[in-house]
């Protein structure tokens, strides 16, 4: 069976969200879009709706948060992924050197990274923490034991980290593990940082060497003299919308089409069997191109 929905588009990967519990407080955070968040969801409830997944070919999962990290069940929940279908993880980094090589012996592949700066300072003006030691004693583990490659996730925060953008390229520069993500503001919770993607990109795109398109959401990799930079844009995109292939999973246990919507969720608390792939049908008939 294959999931597809109005407009053609396959789902093959599925972003669950396993707590909207987190330990900073980032100015940005847009916590997966969650509104109100309740009770999360179990672990065996988060294994009955991934085997349903991949009854419907979903390929590849990812875990979010909050911080997944968090959670003390996170083991089991990777371990119960099914045979076939790729796991990895969003995490903002500060607990994962202690936890990183169970991980990966649990089964998952690998993480992406919350590092929007390089600075002390700016780090904890940004995240409420000083804890960026940590965050990159997690990125030396995750690429020792072999979850990788690591993305690194930087949000672009006018008049915060503009300046850091050949900071990151030098830091990822020569390391083939290592792979840096340029991602657009979202616009939650009034944030006034919104910078100026535009202008990055040209940047870039006159520096590089060679420009890859990426089947997913149609997003650019440019390679600079052995720095990986892709750029994720999600506002005012029609691509980014057009060639998605995801379907959300609230900590809460709501199945989210659009990331940018919340008026179009389908409970699946307390569903099982059938009345769950009929929740996956459902979900997926919802789905829209937020940008018309």
């Amino acid at each position: 069976m294959i999931l597809k929905d109005p407009y053609n588009r396959t789902v093959t990967n599925l972003r669950i969200s396993l707590t909207s519990r987190c330990n900073l407080r980032c100015i940005y955070c847009h916590a997966e879009g969650e509104v109100s968040p309740k009770e999360q969801m179990s672990a065996a409830d988060i294994a009955e709706l991934m085997q349903v997944g991949a009854q419907f070919g979903v390929k590849n999962i990812k875990f979010t948060g909050g911080e997944p990290l968090l959670r003390r069940d996170l083991l089991d929940i990777v371990r119960s992924v099914p045979p076939g279908i790729e796991s990895s993880m969003t995490t903002n980094g500060t607990l994962l050197a202690a936890k990183a090589a169970a991980l990966k012996e649990a089964g998952l592949a690998r993480v992406n990274v919350s590092l929007d700066t390089l600075r002390p300072e700016r780090y904890k003006t940004i995240t409420g923490k000083d804890c960026l030691a940590d965050v990159l004693a997690g990125i030396d583990a995750a690429i020792e034991v072999g979850l990788t490659p690591v993305k690194l996730n930087m949000v672009l925060l006018e008049g915060i980290n503009e300046d850091e953008l050949d900071d990151f390229m030098a830091f990822v520069r020569g390391k083939e593990n290592l792979i840096l993500q340029v991602i657009e503001l979202m616009e939650f919770n009034e944030c006034k940082f919104h910078g100026d993607v535009d202008s990055v990109e040209q940047d870039l795109n006159d520096r590089a060497t060679r420009v890859v398109t990426r089947r997913m959401h149609h997003r650019k990799k440019y390679c600079l003299d052995g720095a990986e930079v892709e750029v994720v844009r999600p506002l005012h995109n029609t691509e980014f919308c057009g060639f998605c292939n995801r379907l959300r999973v609230t900590s809460d246990g709501k199945l989210k089409p659009c990331l940018l919507r919340s008026d179009n969720l389908v409970d699946i608390q307390g569903r099982h069997g059938k009345e769950l792939e009929d929740a996956f049908r459902e979900a997926v008939s919802r789905r829209k191109p937020f940008f018309v």
